[in-house]
């Protein structure tokens, strides 16, 4: 009995000690459970649970994202405190578990003084989704906007029924005030104003009509009409946005009078704009791209520089370059299939180069508007008019871009190349400063060319102008609401619950697939293909480099994988705005194409998918088995070929048609 009693006592230490040290041997990976509690209106206890509750005794660092900040939390026997601003209403949490990520979304009840309370994070999915449901349904895109927004009010403000009246009001008071009180957004609206009023002005002086003459020496055919258009969509290069308005704008009289459907020129003009400012090495994209992936090497400790990890991720750039590659093979082989191929049937055969949806007022009406852009004098049309005001903007855009970025100490540096201080200029510059200069330069140039012609009084070119700032309102409305939009997504953390469905525990190979399906996801829901990039690029790229030291990969064997990743964060993106109805570069494209805006992204999402699907699981797949990049763009651009060959069809009969109706 005196030998039993130490020995149960020795038992029950051991039986102790072994529990306590299997509380302290937990793992993130073990944890299944991240629980919320608040301290105060500010201040959180973040615990880590099981799925029924009880406390996991986690000790260690761990990164969380709290409403998209990364922390670097440190849990001491499972809890960690936060704080965040007393603005704040929501509370977004999302941890890296190695094996999967983790989300969680909390309100805070405070006015009813009950604490946090946690929402399922699939209603974050809902704004978006119901706008891209409905704009395709009734094809309406301000409802569908609308509807959107006041959907992520109402989860937003409480899901109760006082939130139903208190999402509306949202809408107003704080989703439009907040887009456009934003700097970046009025520099876009104004920019777009100008460019609109510098159209309607060199239209009315007859330079439209000069620039349709001078080009009709070139495009002489639907096809050679078609290729200038992706020409002049390649040449302007440095901006999307002044791509879109400035090739949709000037090449629309020239396809329309060859009979090639709007909805086949705001392709072109879409397909042109941010492929080639994604990629190139002097754009206003340059520099946002640049900042997001030297962030994301800093906190990897990567000594190669961003610009270097940007060059070398081109070589997997397969979904930009194919699809100019796809554009100009379907242009050349003169076929089209699907919806596009129909667009393309109309207008050849019957010269509806636009669909016919409106009754015999709008009919009017819109024959009216198109009234305002003839020249006021068909007898003195000279290209020129046009072709300064358009050059003054590109010149202007490139001067403003190199003066607001311009830093003599980069410029002093011998160590840099050329093209590498042009880089740093261009991310360092203002480019929505720069548009708006360009954009006016523009302006002032077409009414000095005008009045010093005395084509128009001064009276009467004023009206022009304010009939171009007129013509881009309703672009104007839906980018504004597409913003807001973005704004509630941006609220809900959209992005985060995306990021969270799609991690897990895989190989490093397939994740730039991964990673390319979930930027076109994030950018198809968000309609932002910059926001997109802003949010993944500090996600992915240290995932990638994580789960591949967890497999055991060198260095040299990760940078091919992280360059990748680099790349297809990119391409997704572009890839989603491209499909996405609520993206504010795919809006601006059926405006200054003249094209309804639910027909351009239907005519646009089969080819989109064509080339992602080509670009990512053949491409991408014969990369990850180390077939030469070189090689992998001639194998993809083969079978985009086939493709067309045994997809398309031939518009030739459509061409006899056209010839008989006339």
């Amino acid at each position: 009995m005196k030998l039993y009693k130490p020995l149960l006592s020795l038992l029950l230490l051991i039986l102790l000690s072994v529990q306590a040290m299997s509380q302290d041997l937990v793992s993130k990976d073990d944890i299944q459970e991240l629980q919320l509690q608040a301290i105060n209106d500010t201040a959180f206890t973040l615990r880590t649970v099981t799925e029924s509750g009880n406390l996991m005794k986690y000790n260690g660092p761990l990164p969380l994202r709290i409403n998209g900040e990364l922390q670097e939390a440190t849990f001491t026997d499972g809890e960690t405190m936060f704080s965040i601003p007393e603005s704040a209403e929501l509370v977004q949490v999302s941890a890296n578990m190695g094996t999967h990520t983790m989300a969680r979304l909390y309100r805070l009840d405070v006015e009813e003084k009950r604490g946090v309370k946690e929402f399922p994070m699939w209603l974050s999915i809902l704004p978006p989704l119901i706008a891209i449901v409905l704009a395709l349904i009734f094809r309406e895109v301000l409802l569908a906007l609308f509807a959107g927004i006041w959907i992520g009010g109402f989860v937003i403000y409480g899901l109760s029924p006082k939130s139903v009246f208190t999402g509306l009001l949202a809408v107003g008071d704080t989703y439009l005030m907040e887009a456009l009180t934003d700097g970046d957004h009025v520099s876009v609206i104004i920019f777009s104003m100008l460019i609109g009023g510098m159209v309607a002005i060199i239209s009315k002086n007859g330079g439209m009509a000069g620039v349709v003459n001078l080009l009709s020496r070139y495009a002489r055919s639907a096809k050679s009409s078609q290729v200038v258009t992706w020409v002049l969509g390649v040449a302007i290069f440095f901006d999307d946005y002044a791509n879109t308005l400035i090739v949709g704008n000037t090449m629309r009289p020239v396809t329309d009078k060859h009979r090639i459907s709007r909805e086949k020129l705001a392709y072109i003009v879409d397909s042109t704009a941010a492929p080639v400012a994604a990629i190139a090495f002097v754009t206003t994209w340059v520099g946002a791209e640049l900042g997001y992936i030297k962030d994301a090497a800093a906190q990897l400790g990567i000594e190669e520089g961003a610009y270097s990890l940007f060059f070398h991720s081109l070589e997997y750039a397969y979904y930009p370059v194919l699809t100019l590659v796809f554009m100009l093979m379907l242009i050349l082989m003169n076929r089209d299939y699907g919806t596009m191929h129909k667009a393309e049937i109309r207008a050849r055969a019957t010269g509806e180069v636009s669909a016919t949806r409106t009754d015999r007022a709008g009919q009017e009406r819109q024959q009216h508007e198109m009234a305002e852009f003839e020249p006021i004098d068909e007898t003195r049309t000279r290209a020129i008019n046009a072709l300064l005001p358009v050059l003054t903007v590109i010149c202007g855009t490139m001067i403003g871009l190199l003066y607001t970025g311009y830093n003599p100490d980069v410029w002093s540096d011998a160590s840099l190349g050329f093209f590498r201080k042009l880089s740093i200029t261009i991310g360092d510059s203002n480019s929505y400063t720069a548009l708006i200069w360009a954009s006016l330069s523009g302006v002032i140039v077409a009414i000095a060319l005008t009045m010093s012609q005395r084509i128009m009084s001064l009276t009467e070119t004023m009206e022009s102008l304010t009939t171009g700032f007129k013509t881009m309102l309703p672009a104007i409305l839906i980018l504004v609401l597409a913003w807001s939009l973005a704004a509630v997504t941006q609220e809900l953390y959209t992005a985060e619950y995306l990021t969270s469905l799609f991690s897990g525990n895989i190989s490093p190979h397939f994740l730039p697939e991964i990673t390319f399906f979930l930027a076109a996801i994030i950018a198809f829901s968000t309609g932002s293909s910059w926001g997109t990039m802003a949010i993944l690029y500090p996600l992915m790229m240290p995932a990638a480099w994580y789960v591949c030291q967890q497999q055991g990969f060198s260095v040299e064997e990760t940078m091919p994988i992280i360059y990748n990743v680099i790349s297809v964060v990119l391409a997704g993106s572009v890839f989603g705005d491209h499909c996405s109805p609520i993206s504010d570069t795919t809006i601006l494209s059926s405006l200054a194409s003249g094209c309804n805006h639910i027909d351009h992204v239907k005519t646009q999402l089969p080819y989109a998918i064509t080339v992602a699907l080509v670009a990512n699981i053949i491409c991408t797949n014969l990369s990850t088995f180390g077939v030469h990049w070189l090689l992998v763009y001639l194998i993809g651009a083969v079978i985009l070929w086939g493709l067309i060959k045994l997809l398309g069809k031939k518009n030739e009969v459509e061409a006899v048609h056209a010839t008989e109706a006339a």
